[in-house]
């Protein structure tokens, strides 16, 4: 391990910490390292600064004076690895052990005899992905019809609920966002230990992360941040004498509070204190000393502030309860009186009562919680998926969120929840009446994270005050002959000055510009002006995911929040056809009580009624996530649809397919990449779909060029594409835009060249550019006809998601009206069907 020296702070630069940390001021990260050197009487009082945090939380929560513990079994699942952490006991290799993994009726008997001690935690704990890494791994999976340990895991946490009744939390280590959504339904929360931000830890050999690829800090602090996304109650912490520096230990800190602070979901932060073993390669290790694991369990508090609760395990400290304590932990974490620390086994944990007496001597009172902590458990929905509820509410105190001590697990039906139909059904058309009931959700200053970290991620370029443009004169001229010769060369890295300089094009070259891309659409597709003749039917609008533009999705509770049932679904579908419609495109929030054959059904239930309607039905980000509630890969879930009846889906929830943008922009929603998966899987299988891009919010042309590249190279894989849908942002209601971070939408010269620019980038690729009179309005889309586009979209009937977002535009067209549009930008007219054939009469 590199050797790194590790300045010792002034005695004055820590008592001027002290006093900054005891007047409630913030502490920049050098202040901070310098507090984590404190010892003797300035120990006791950033210990005595660090309680007082502590205790001002506790009243806060409604709790005072109490520390928590969670009574649990431990489940070794696997301790195979494909890591080799340089001071970990726990992993091993096959030959030292009797299988691969725990059978799952070995799972059942220690969860058993768990839930017969009053245990209601059952803690999975199991090495990273040791199938990549170990023959004997893959082949007792794959004998017994899992295709990984994590589909493993989840079966087996089915298993715990349903035959046992204890909660699962789960900790295999780094988990996709995909992955994470698979793995909500059946754990109340999960956990993986961030441990260092130090990447010198894991790059450098000799390092204790050496040669472990899920040890990156990158990758962790990725996995925080999704956790965060899906809404995942979750622990982490850090790991404190393992070679870090002062400075890199605080940096962690930090990193954790940003998250924290972002998402809502950091549950937890365990400060956990190295203890060397035997048979490792750091067993040469001097143990973390005890004053320098206080010390930095108070600046954990200081940083992490009154609302975070933090750990340090008991069974770690040599019995120094009362200086972890003093220190400002509020929870022990988990203790079994069943089974050992299999992590640490040569150090077993304090009896309860012990651990009751210690607890109470320094003056606190010891309490039972669940593995998912009170303020979630009252919280609910998002944080709880509706199948846990039970299990967890039969297990919680409603009032404090905490256990019931005396409860006993039972095993309970793992199931889809009751879900009414009703609410405001009638919003398609009273929006354009009444309007939506407020501007915004009840929960908006929680539900979308700390506005102030929301905002620092916004690239300077794309904040709101920011003009978008630029370029230099000579890339624009260039730029334009290069889009009047061969426009979509312009995609290519070789030629992204010039592109850029077109995005920023205005007067006489924004009209150039313009002219070139309809000379491309006419060269493309003629001079017909198309339109389908559809229905939009929003089936729900309750939604938990958080996206920060989004004015439609509401909360259960909320007045505006409505849910069809399947007759209602089928009654509008009935209707558009009746009226000439041949197609009706679904969307819907993203619905915790949606059934798992919720999608099918509606699928069904159109097709039962009006076999020859199509269905252009459900976003990448309702299949993605309706996939991993089912527990299926996305492929089976596509095909399970198409067998239903679904023709084609939209490409929507795309917004800006990159993820520096797309996590300031919707929070939770699918990464860039799992969009990609979901519409290439979607083409592979006969599938196609739409394109889009909604722009204008805090984005800039960089990431407008981009999003078409990605566009681009899944047309050339899969040619799945119909169309190109360019969106601009409705700002009036949207979150982000009433939080004062997102610009006002895109300006006209934005909203001209960013469709001129889609003509001509995507040209050759995807002929048909559509334009949206909803978000633009018939002028609007007049003009964006003599720039480019051949097609108007659809008649729609209703539309609730833009109106719920303040367009101004309406909810439906009739043909006449479309035509008139088309009349006035001097062009003929055509009616098509969804896939751009010739519709019916």
């Amino acid at each position: 391990m590199v050797d790194r020296s590790d300045p010792e702070p002034t005695e004055a630069s820590i008592r001027r910490a002290l006093g900054r940390a005891a007047t409630g001021r913030a502490l920049d990260a050098g202040e901070a390292s310098a507090l984590l050197a404190a010892r003797g009487p300035m120990l006791d009082d950033l210990l005595r600064i660090a309680g007082d945090i502590r205790d001002a939380g506790l009243r806060d929560a409604g709790r005072p004076g109490v520390v928590t513990y969670s009574k649990k079994v431990f489940i070794p699942l696997t301790r195979l690895c494909r890591d080799r952490c340089h001071y970990c006991t726990f992993a091993t290799v096959p030959h030292r052990l009797p299988a691969a993994y725990l059978e799952r009726d070995e799972v059942l008997a220690i969860a058993r005899e768990g839930a017969a001690q009053g245990c209601k935690e059952a803690l999975f704990t199991l090495g990273d992905r040791p199938e990549e890494r170990w023959p004997a791994a893959r082949r007792w999976l794959d004998e017994r019809g899992y295709d990984s340990t994590l589909d493993y895991l989840r079966a087996c946490a089915v298993a715990v609920l349903e035959e046992t009744g204890l909660l699962p939390h789960l900790n295999p280590g780094v988990l996709t966002w995909s992955e994470l959504q698979r793995l909500k339904p059946v754990a109340p929360s999960m956990g993986m230990m961030l441990e260092t931000t130090a990447t010198r830890l894991w790059s450098e050999p000799g390092g204790p992360h050496y040669g472990s690829p899920d040890k990156e800090p990158a990758v962790r602090l990725r996995v925080l941040d999704d956790a965060g996304r899906v809404g995942v109650p979750f622990t982490t912490g850090i790991l404190i004498g393992i070679g870090e520096d002062r400075a890199e230990r605080v940096d962690a800190i930090f990193a954790i509070r940003r998250a924290m602070r972002e998402y809502g979901h950091l549950q937890e932060v365990i400060v956990q204190n190295f203890r060397a073993k035997p048979d490792t390669a750091m067993r040469g290790m001097p143990d973390a000393e005890l004053h320098d694991l206080a010390a930095t369990v108070a600046v954990a508090r200081v940083l992490l502030g009154p609302k975070a609760r933090i750990q340090a395990p008991p069974n770690l400290i040599a019995g120094e309860y009362d200086l972890l304590l003093r220190a400002g932990i509020d929870d022990w974490g988990g203790v079994s009186p069943v089974t050992p620390d299999h992590v640490n086994p040569e150090r077993p944990w304090p009896h309860l009562d012990e651990l009751a007496a210690r607890t109470a001597s320094a003056g606190f009172t010891l309490r039972e919680r669940l593995t998912v902590y009170p303020e979630y458990v009252r919280a609910g929905e998002p944080w709880l998926d509706p199948r846990l509820l039970p299990h967890v509410t039969a297990l919680a105190d409603p009032a404090t969120g905490l256990a019931v001590e005396a409860a006993r697990p039972e095993g309970r039906p793992w199931q889809e929840p009751e879900s009414g139909y009703g609410g405001r059904t009638d919003l398609h058309v009273t929006i354009d009446v009444t309007g939506r009931t407020d501007d915004r959700r009840g929960d908006f200053d929680s539900v979308y994270g700390d506005w102030a970290e929301v905002a620092g991620k916004v690239a300077p370029e794309a904040r709101a005050g920011v003009p978008l443009g630029g370029g230099a004169d000579s890339d624009l001229r260039a730029g334009l002959r290069l889009a009047a010769d061969d426009p979509a060369a312009l995609l290519t890295p070789a030629h992204e000055a010039k592109a850029l300089a077109l995005f920023g094009a205005d007067g006489p070259a924004l009209d150039e510009l313009c002219r070139l891309a309809d000379d491309a659409r006419r060269d493309a597709v003629g001079d017909d002006v198309t339109y389908v003749v559809n229905r939009n039917i929003n089936f729900t609008n309750v939604c938990y995911v958080g996206c920060r533009f989004c004015a439609f999705a509401q909360r259960e509770s909320d007045a505006d929040a409505f849910r069809l049932s399947l007759e209602q679904v089928a009654d509008r579908a009935e209707e558009a056809w009746t009226a000439g419609a041949t197609e009706v495109c679904l969307q819907g929030g993203i619905d915790p009580k949606m059934p798992v054959t919720g999608y099918a059904d509606i699928v069904r239930a159109i097709k039962a009624r009006v076999p020859d309607m199509h269905v252009h039905a459900f976003s990448p980000m309702e299949i993605v996530t309706a996939a991993a509630k089912a527990g299926v890969p996305v492929r089976e879930w596509l095909l399970q649809l198409r067998e239903a009846g679904l023709d084609t889906i939209p490409g929507t929830a795309a917004e800006i397919l990159d993820d520096d943008v797309r996590w300031v922009l919707t929070k939770g929603k699918l990464p860039a990449a799992a969009w990609v998966e979901v519409v290439s899987t979607a083409h592979e299988l006969g599938i196609r779909s739409s394109s889009t891009m909604m722009y204008g919010h805090v984005d800039h042309p960089g990431q407008w060029l981009a999003h078409f590249r990605v566009l681009a190279g899944v047309q050339d894989r899969t040619g799945g594409f119909t169309e190109f849908v360019a969106l601009p942002f409705v700002h009036t209601n949207a979150p982000i835009y009433l939080a004062g971070i997102a610009r006002p939408g895109p300006t006209w010269r934005e909203n001209r060249v960013v469709h001129a620019m889609a003509r001509l980038l995507l040209h050759g690729r995807i002929d048909n550019i559509q334009c949206s009179w909803v978000k633009l309005g018939d002028a609007g889309t007049v003009e964006m006809l003599r720039g480019g586009c051949n097609d108007l979209g659809g008649t729609l009937m209703e539309e609730t998601i833009s109106r719920m977002a303040g367009s101004g535009n309406g909810s439906a067209r009739t043909e006449e009206q479309l035509r008139a549009i088309a009349t006035v930008a001097g062009r003929p007219f055509r009616k098509r069907t969804t896939a751009y054939g010739h519709a019916r009469a």
